[in-house]
């Protein structure tokens, strides 16, 4: 059977493999090109060099988002674009990491279709470009957060002891007469008691609708 044809593409959709199963450490040049199956020289003719492939892998998450129907009301459009997001960028936590911590960036033409819609559908919403640059903006950091904050399992999580996280919190929340912590700390640490997605985007979007409604000076 005839090896397959080594392209940028398939470059980056094994690193991204790489990272979203065994993390961005773990990534290098040599284990990369073992993945496609060719010297880590080779890879070379495809990328420039690790923060390459990051910002490609990066581009691959922004390009997984499907973009709406543009003859859709704003609103709509937004929606669907928030979710999308959330569905690729929960799938994929380690690059949203590297996105929020400024270590890759979507440098692709697929990626900026996404930034594209969504900014239309704000300046759509009655925006000027500064408040829908403002809007974007926060929508990116809502995104990330809920993406980071579902891959967190504070319950679960180790201490350098070995205890759970959660356990730490209770018994030093108690010993450091921290009542209100001490008294939700049952719900922070519930699987079933994440932030409500669809809820939030309504609340962004009830404040794009507020904010375009203002008067401008």
């Amino acid at each position: 059977m005839a090896r397959e044809t080594l392209t940028r593409g398939r470059v980056l959709r094994a690193a991204l493999e790489l990272v979203d199963t065994e993390g961005v450490a773990r990534l290098s040049m040599r284990r990369l090109g073992t993945a496609v199956g060719v010297e880590a020289m080779s890879l070379y003719n495809h990328v420039s060099g690790k923060r390459d492939v990051l910002d490609g892998v990066a581009a691959l998450v922004f390009e997984e988002i499907a973009l709406p129907d543009p003859a859709l009301p704003w609103p709509d459009r937004l929606r669907t674009l928030a979710h999308g997001a959330q569905a690729s960028f929960l799938a994929h936590p380690v690059v949203v990491g590297l996105l929020a911590g400024g270590q890759a960036d979507p440098r692709s033409r697929g990626a900026l279709r996404f930034i594209d819609a969504v900014l239309g559908s704000l300046l759509d919403a009655g925006l000027d470009d500064r408040a829908a640059a403002r809007y974007y903006r926060s929508l990116l950091g809502l995104l990330f957060g809920s993406a980071l904050a579902r891959t967190a399992d504070v319950a679960e999580s180790p201490d350098v002891s070995g205890d759970s996280i959660a356990d730490w919190f209770r018994d030093t929340a108690a010993a450091e007469n921290l009542p209100h912590l001490s008294r939700v700390l049952p719900a922070l640490i519930d699987a079933d008691c994440y932030p409500d997605f669809g809820h939030e985007i309504e609340i962004f979007v009830a404040g794009v609708r507020a904010m375009a409604a203002l008067p401008r000076s």
